[in-house]
């Protein structure tokens, strides 16, 4: 510095040189900036990071996430559901797994001509039958979803006519939906379509449906229980829901779509009155001009 010179002014007073913040601890000591950083690094690099937690700790609470899933799936979109006996063949086989839509029903949908549906026992159609003996195992799996239940005794047929249909079968011929003749074949191979028990002319009443199974001469389905309270009907509020999928075994993957012959023109009810309402809507008017005619005819007379 000149002489004279006075600090602030001129060239700048140089001051000792501070080690790096770093390095210096809380009590004023310096440590090395390399240890300083190992240290930060082993401690998961700083207080906001915890460290991870392990794998079997978490386990319980991806189990618990898991049952809350499979739990809302089995009771708002697909149930599974074992095929008991061989009234479904050849479409289903005894021991087949199907995944059941339950979301339909949820949002009002009903049962649709073609549609294979499982549904609760309408009035006792299982009865005599053996209710096999549940285990613990299974009674688990049977709650989440995963495998059918042991205590409900569901059913799983064909639904053939719904409500507002008209639905027959003479011996030696085919099924009719209002008067339109089926063609079935998803039939088990050297059945008929009902000469083991013919039936109707009947009007299925509405919200409900008349099921028939695939291997008619083996199916205990609408058509035997025509005398009981039912009236062989099956109410549609009892019908769990539409059986989509074959998920099991592999081998047996398959969908279940709605055969075409259900597709065919004039099947619907509503379809099949159409000729009849648009022959009265038709006559309205003539009758209508014929009384007035005579009305003018008299009084001018």
């Amino acid at each position: 510095m000149a002489a004279g010179a006075r600090p602030g002014h001129g060239e700048p007073t140089k001051r000792p040189e501070q080690p790096a913040e770093s390095a210096v601890d809380p009590e004023g000591e310096t440590r090395d900036p390399d240890a300083l950083a190992n240290a930060h690094a082993a401690d998961g690099g700083g207080k906001g990071v915890g460290k991870q937690r392990s794998f079997w700790k978490e386990l319980p609470l991806l189990i618990g996430i898991a049952l809350v899933l499979a739990l809302l799936i089995k009771t708002f979109l697909l149930q599974a559901f074992s095929i008991p006996s061989d009234s479904m063949q050849d479409t289903l086989q005894r021991g087949d797994r199907v995944l059941v839509d339950k979301l339909t029903p949820w949002f009002g949908g009903e049962p649709d001509r073609g549609e294979v549906v499982v549904f609760h026992d309408p009035d006792n159609w299982l009865d005599g039958e053996p209710t096999p003996e549940p285990n613990v195992v299974q009674d688990f799996l049977s709650f989440i979803g995963l495998m059918p239940s042991s205590k409900e005794k569901d059913l799983i047929k064909r639904t053939i006519a719904v409500g507002g249909d008209t639905v027959e079968c003479a011996k030696g011929g085919p099924i009719k939906v209002n008067g339109k003749a089926l063609d079935e074949p998803y039939i088990f191979p050297g059945d008929t379509a009902c000469d083991d028990m013919p039936f109707g002319p009947l009007k299925v009443p509405e919200g409900k449906i008349w099921v028939m199974g695939d291997h008619r001469q083996n199916s205990w389905d609408s058509r035997y229980h025509t005398e009981d309270a039912t009236k062989g009907f099956v109410p549609v509020k009892d019908v769990v829901g539409r059986a989509v999928v074959v998920a099991w075994p592999i081998n047996r993957w398959a969908t279940l779509p709605v055969p075409d012959t259900f597709d065919q023109p004039g099947l619907s009810a509503a379809a099949a009155a159409a000729p009849g309402a648009i022959g009265i809507a038709g006559a309205v008017p003539i009758v209508i001009r014929r009384r007035r005619r005579l009305t003018s005819r008299r009084t001018a007379g």
